[in-house]
């Protein structure tokens, strides 16, 4: 029933009370997120509890959502701050990383590569800097606009391009330093 409707009538039937129809937002939205999430957190468990999080924060504050503003930036916003706090408190209080899962292809060898470079590159890429990592994040794995992602880190869009460029720059030194010590 929901899915030929638009967001905007989603939203207002949601805000109407509308059970089914946020379901049909969550259900939209809901990988995104959780692919955001786990490219800030970079933990499988972490990640579903703040997409979840997220939504219910979302839901809860529809009321004040602007409905003439795009929907994905703003629950994307809620993540990405949610994502913050999180990894503010894994300073204090660490915790231990998840392995991500890749489901198989028909070559196992090509496969094993694939792994072994995604392992590397969420590797080097959990070794930058939050400010670096969360644009990078945003525009490669959610492949968003740098507006968007300026929206939702809440700097200006020439800082989002500046500290993409910085965070590729730091991506290729990490691996050229990786393969100096192969």
């Amino acid at each position: 029933m929901y899915r030929t409707q638009d967001e905007v009538s989603l939203l207002r039937a949601a805000l109407g009370g509308e059970t089914a129809a946020w379901g049909e937002i969550v259900m939209r939205y809901k990988d995104a997120v959780f692919g955001l999430c786990l490219g800030f957190l970079r933990n499988r468990a972490d990640a579903e509890d703040i997409a979840q999080d997220a939504f219910i924060r979302a839901y809860v504050n529809l009321r004040r959502y602007n409905l003439e503003r795009k929907f994905s930036t703003w629950v994307f916003t809620i993540a990405a701050n949610l994502c913050r706090n999180r990894l503010r408190y894994r300073r204090n209080h660490p915790v231990m990383e998840v392995d991500f899962e890749f489901e198989g292809g028909a070559d196992p060898a090509r496969t094993v590569v694939h792994e072994e470079r995604q392992a590397r590159v969420r590797k080097a890429l959990s070794a930058l800097p939050y400010t670096y990592r969360a644009p990078l994040v945003l525009r490669f794995y959610n492949d968003l606009a740098y507006k968007e992602i300026g929206d939702i880190l809440a700097i200006p869009e020439g800082t989002v391009k500046t500290r993409i460029h910085r965070g590729k720059a730091m991506l290729k030194e990490k691996f050229g330093e990786e393969r100096d010590l192969a």
